[in-house]
């Protein structure tokens, strides 16, 4: 995974991989989800890995839109 810049320094979001069609997000708490084109869809996705990329947003994003529409809870 690659680390998160969090460029505004209060993410909660520490790392973060990206795919073709998903994004795997691992929280300060050592959780990690899996986001992908199924759930939440596509377009929330894209907007996810554009985030990431940036290193500020990605948290405050998940937090309000995306929610716990997430396809997986990974270990």
């Amino acid at each position: 995974m690659e680390s998160y810049k969090n460029l505004k320094g209060n993410s909660n979001v520490i790392s973060y991989e990206i795919g073709d069609d998903y994004i795997k997000v691992r929280f300060k708490d050592q959780s990690c989800y899996l986001y992908d084109y199924s759930f939440p869809g596509s377009i929330f996705v894209t907007e996810m890995k554009q985030l990431a990329e940036t290193g500020r947003g990605l948290s405050r994003y998940i937090n309000i839109v995306i929610k716990s529409n997430y396809a997986m809870k990974l270990s």
